[in-house]
């Protein structure tokens, strides 16, 4: 039985991700910042673990507690909505810290037992908005752009040990409660000469009925940690695949 570490577990494709593989007999840690296993169904193969992925100690903990790992799937994120000329530095660095730096340490972190056993994946849940960017998402574009070009280069490095190391770029959520964070952290961050804009972006987003939904996630996770033959990048939902074949 086979064990995956997935990061940022509390709702969303997280969320779905850890459902899907304990479905399929896979041993998961599930880890939050604030851990909660009512949102997971009891199983005697499921562990939930505390982690914040900006936080070395953190990570240190986590990792120590979850023992053997045959997949990381590097998922935690937050997203920021705002024209750039508004947006605090503050925030931005939040964005960066979690997003990249994040997935960054996590992966650092589990990389000695994977290069040890010379097996293991890291997967790499990214965004279809580094496939074509988007207005008022250049901070967050930027963050994910990051670990697409972190996941590529890694992914050379770590063939000698057999370790491989993919990524998977989702396109919009439905509603949820990442969108909701987002919007949270707007703030004063669309300054009144980018109104306009704004509203054409919000108004064509409401127009939009194709979105990714959790498990088109879920499934794109599975098949790279199963499938040693799927290539490095997935598009995960309608629309990332479709933006996918624009890139």
């Amino acid at each position: 039985m086979k064990t995956v570490l997935i990061t940022g577990c509390s709702s969303g494709f997280g969320l779905e991700t850890a459902r899907y593989f304990l479905d399929r007999d896979w041993k998961v840690i599930a880890t939050m910042r604030t851990p909660r296993e009512d949102v997971l169904p009891r199983s005697e193969h499921l562990r939930v673990i505390a982690l914040d992925v900006t936080d070395a100690d953190s990570i240190r903990r986590a990792v120590e507690a979850a023992g053997p790992v045959d997949v990381l799937v590097n998922n935690a994120g937050i997203g920021v909505l705002g024209a750039l000329e508004g947006i605090p530095m503050a925030t931005a660095r939040d964005v960066f810290e979690t997003n990249t730096l994040g997935t960054i340490a996590m992966t650092q972190a589990v990389l000695p037992q994977f290069r040890l056993r010379r097996a293991g994946v890291v997967i790499n849940v990214t965004s279809s908005v580094t496939l074509v960017p988007l207005p008022l998402l250049s901070v967050y574009t930027a963050s994910k752009a990051a670990v697409n070009a972190f996941t590529e280069s890694l992914a050379l490095e770590l063939q000698q040990f057999n370790v491989r190391v993919n990524l998977v770029l989702p396109g919009r959520a439905p509603t949820t409660r990442f969108g909701e964070n987002a919007k949270a952290r707007m703030q004063d961050s669309i300054p009144e000469a980018y109104a306009g804009l704004a509203k054409s972006v919000f108004e064509a987003w409401g127009l939009s009925s194709e979105v990714t939904h959790a498990e088109d996630v879920a499934q794109a996770v599975w098949r790279a940690a199963n499938d040693p033959s799927c290539p490095l990048r997935q598009a995960a939902g309608v629309d990332a695949i479709a933006l996918s074949s624009l890139d």
